[in-house]
């Protein structure tokens, strides 16, 4: 599968989801598991030397993960604000504003051929950082008290993320001869994973799609917009090449938005969910876009 033609393929399976959700929602419980794949297939293709670099880049990500904790909520609340959206819009806006790095920026991180070590790196932190950061900032902005899920959200990241990218370094240390026949297969593996993944979601957010307003697509939309572009400029404007550059702003732009769907779920309302189960749909979708673009704009 060309890349060029991904976000193109990432749309018209987002189309057949909706047309036909049945189809994929049973394949609900495969998103977990292909994901893990996925890392599986990146930490094929990573030495434990590249990990050792990114101390290089120590800076930037605290930096990234600034952005991350300070302009996304921010965002997500003046834009909230402008737009009119209603108190329980907002929660939801807010709550992906606040939350950490999703586990899918590493994979469009590694189709944009960026620094997937440094996007790992970055998401590991994110995540042990949003376990203080998400409460404190849900209750600054909106004065609600949430219960973050410590135990589940670091149980996730060790299960599809630290062990699957470690398995697949291990084996890239011992056999990586052998292995350098199937990396060629490794980034059309991951295409198909979250081509399918996309659908999965779409599908399972189908009933939502039913009470969409314009309104909060265009909040999701700039929201996932500004995290991108802040993160991506913020590094050039620090010198750093667009290698980095793209790794940050996919970290930055792409959130944890199946968390912010479950608290708001669990804490709020179902309406408070909607702009976090839409954020799923369009930053799978604009990472595509983005992934793209970068690919054939860096094809070494």
């Amino acid at each position: 599968m060309a890349i060029f033609l991904f976000p193109l393929w990432a749309v018209l399976v987002s189309i057949l989801a909706v047309l036909c959700p049945d189809l994929f929602t049973p394949l609900n419980p495969w998103i977990v598991p292909l994901l893990i794949m996925v890392m599986l297939g990146m930490g094929l293709t990573l030495k434990w030397q590249d990990f050792a670099r990114v101390l290089a880049y120590r800076n930037i990500v605290v930096i990234g993960i600034a952005i991350q904790f300070l302009v996304m909520p921010l965002a997500a609340w003046l834009i909230s604000l402008v737009l009119g959206l209603s108190t329980e819009l907002m929660t939801g806006m807010m709550l992906v504003g606040a939350t950490a790095g999703g586990t899918a920026s590493n994979v469009m991180t590694y189709l944009a051929k960026g620094n997937v070590a440094l996007s790992v790196s970055m998401t590991m932190l994110s995540t042990l950082v949003a376990v203080v950061m998400l409460p404190l900032l849900t209750w600054l902005y909106l004065g609600h008290d949430i219960n973050v899920p410590i135990a589940s959200m670091l149980t996730m990241l060790v299960k599809v993320i630290v062990l699957p990218v470690l398995a697949g370094m291990l084996f890239n240390h011992f056999f990586s001869a052998r292995l350098k026949r199937f990396t060629p297969w490794f980034s059309r593996f991951s295409m198909m994973a979250i081509l399918l993944i996309i659908a999965i979601v779409v599908a399972l957010n189908n009933h939502n799609l039913s009470t969409l307003v314009w309104p909060v697509v265009c909040a999701v939309v700039l929201h996932n917009l500004i995290g991108m572009t802040c993160g991506y400029w913020a590094s050039r404007k620090l010198g750093y090449d667009s290698v980095v550059a793209r790794t940050v702003a996919i970290e930055v732009g792409m959130q944890n938005s199946g968390l912010s769907v479950a608290l708001a779920l669990k804490y709020f309302s179902a309406t408070s969910a909607l702009p976090g189960a839409l954020f799923s749909i369009w930053h799978n979708l604009s990472g595509a876009m983005f992934a793209s673009y970068w690919h054939r704009k860096d094809p070494q």
